[in-house]
C-alpha cells in the first residue's frame, strides 16, 4: 500500500511539472507568434537549475550577436583562472632597483575603484624600471567601431593601465583634469569631438558643467610620463624583465572587478580581465590566447563552438548561442555559492544595469546580464520563481527595428510568466 501511495505521489508531481511546462510553452509560443517578432531573430533557452530539465527551447542552437552577454564568458574565464585578489604587478628587486611589469590590472588609480596598492608600493622603492615588453595584443578588439575612440566605454587595452586609461575633466572655477599629467592637454573649446583621433588633445565645451570621461592614447612613453608625474621620480624602461624569480604584488579583491564589470557593464575591465588571466597562464598579455585556452579546455564540451573575439562584447564579430550562454551560466552556478554569484550579477529592480527594470514584487527575482547594441538586445542569467525554483535562461534578440523599450517589455512579460507559473 505504501509503495502504491509513493508511486501515486510521484505521478502527481510529474504531471504537475509537465502541466506547468505546457502552460509556459503555450504562453511563449503565443508571444513569439505575434507580428512583433516577424522581422527579427529570437532564441530562447530556459532550464531548471537543479534538474536540468528544459522548460522552453526556441532556436537555442543558433548563433546570435551577444553584445555584453559576452561578459558572462569573461566572468567564467576570470573566476576559473584568477586568485581571490587581482595580481597588480610582477617584480624583481635586485641591486637597489625594482624591475616591474604590468599584468593588465585595471584597478591602478581607476577613477571609480581608486586602488593605490601599486602606487604605494612603487613610491617606496629607490629606483624603478618598467619592463614593457610582455603585451602581445592590440589596443582595440576586432570589429570595434573606429569612431568610438572618444567615448568613455571604449578605452584602449594596455599592459599597465592607469586611471582606467581615461581622463576625467570637469569644471569648477577652472577645468580640473585627472590624471594631472594631461592638465595642459585639455582645451576649453567647442568641438564636435571630445579628443583628436591621433593625439592626446582633448576638448571641453565652455558651456559644459558635466564630467567628461575620455579615453587617452596609450604608449610606453606615455605610461612612463604619467608614472613619473605621479611618483615624482624618474622611471627607467626596458623591453623585458631581468632573469630571476618574479614576485607578485596583489591589489583589490577579484570580486570587486567582477561586480563592476557585470553591474556597470564596464567594457574596459572586461578586456583587462582577459589580459590578467593571460598573464597568469604564460606571463604574456594576449586575450586571444586565453580565450582559446578556455574554449579548448574548460569549455570544450559546448555543443556549438562560439566565435569569441573580445572580452566586452563591443564587437559584432562575436557569435554565441543561447545554449552556450546557459551552459556557462550552469557551470558558474555549480562552481560559486549562490549568494556570491547573485551578488556579482545585476539584480532586477535593485542594482547595476537592471536597477530600473525587471523588478520583483518584494525581492529581486532576476539576476542577469543584459547586452545591447543597436538593433540587438540579450538577457541571460538566473530566475527565482515564486515556488522557489531556480531557472537558468538566455533570451537573445537580434536585428529588430522596434524600440528596445518594447523589446524589454515583452521579454519582461515572459520572465514574469516563468516566475509565476513554474
Amino acid at each position: 500500500m505504501k509503495n502504491f501511495l509513493f508511486i501515486g505521489i510521484i505521478i502527481l508531481l510529474l504531471s504537475a511539472c509537465v502541466s506547468k511546462k505546457s502552460i509556459i510553452r503555450k504562453d511563449f509560443d503565443n508571444q513569439l507568434s505575434s507580428s512583433f517578432y516577424n522581422n527579427q531573430f529570437t532564441g530562447i533557452l530556459v532550464i531548471d537549475a537543479d534538474t536540468k530539465d528544459t522548460i522552453y527551447n526556441h532556436n537555442s542552437h543558433k548563433y546570435f550577436i551577444p553584445a555584453s552577454n559576452t561578459k558572462i564568458f569573461t566572468l567564467f574565464t576570470a573566476v576559473t583562472i584568477l586568485p581571490e585578489k587581482i595580481p597588480a604587478l610582477k617584480y624583481i628587486n635586485t641591486n637597489d632597483t625594482l624591475y616591474f611589469e604590468g599584468t593588465g590590472d585595471p584597478s591602478f588609480l581607476h577613477p571609480f575603484i581608486k586602488d593605490s596598492s601599486a602606487l604605494n608600493f612603487l613610491r617606496n622603492q629607490n629606483n624603478v624600471v618598467y619592463a614593457a615588453g610582455n603585451f602581445e595584443d592590440e589596443k582595440y578588439g576586432p570589429g570595434w567601431a573606429w569612431d568610438d575612440y572618444q567615448w568613455y566605454y571604449s578605452p584602449e587595452k594596455s599592459i599597465l593601465p592607469i586611471h582606467g586609461n581615461v581622463i576625467m575633466a570637469y569644471k569648477t572655477n577652472a577645468i580640473q583634469v585627472s590624471p594631472t599629467y594631461f592638465k595642459d592637454s585639455v582645451l576649453e573649446l567647442t568641438n564636435k569631438r571630445n579628443r583628436n583621433e591621433f593625439s592626446n588633445v582633448f576638448y571641453y565645451s565652455p558651456e559644459s558643467r558635466d564630467t567628461l570621461e575620455t579615453p587617452f592614447i596609450t604608449s610606453t612613453l606615455t605610461t612612463r610620463s604619467i608614472l613619473e608625474n605621479i611618483l615624482k621620480t624618474k622611471v627607467g624602461i626596458i623591453t623585458s624583465m631581468p632573469l630571476g624569480k618574479k614576485q607578485t604584488l596583489y591589489s583589490v579583491p577579484s570580486d570587486s572587478l567582477y561586480k563592476r564589470m557585470m553591474h556597470e557593464s564596464d567594457n574596459f575591465i572586461a578586456e583587462q580581465l582577459l589580459l590578467i588571466s593571460s598573464s597568469q597562464l604564460n606571463d604574456t598579455l594576449n586575450s586571444k590566447a586565453v580565450r582559446t585556452h578556455i574554449l579548448e579546455n574548460d569549455l570544450s564540451d559546448l555543443k556549438q563552438e562560439p566565435r569569441w573575439v573580445d572580452g566586452s562584447g563591443l564587437s559584432r564579430y562575436n557569435l554565441f548561442t543561447p545554449q552556450n550562454m546557459v551552459a556557462v551560466l550552469d557551470k558558474l552556478h555549480s562552481q560559486i555559492s549562490q549568494d556570491r554569484l547573485f551578488s556579482i550579477f545585476p539584480a532586477g529592480g535593485k542594482s547595476g544595469t537592471l536597477k530600473n527594470r525587471f523588478a520583483g514584487e518584494e525581492h529581486p527575482y532576476i539576476f542577469a546580464k543584459s547586452g545591447s547594441l543597436s538593433n540587438n538586445y540579450c538577457l541571460s542569467g538566473y530566475l527565482v520563481t515564486k515556488s522557489g525554483k531556480k531557472l537558468i535562461f538566455s533570451f537573445m534578440n537580434n536585428h529588430f527595428r522596434e524600440p528596445v523599450s518594447e523589446e524589454r517589455l515583452r521579454l519582461e512579460q515572459m520572465l514574469q510568466i516563468l516566475r509565476d507559473k513554474y
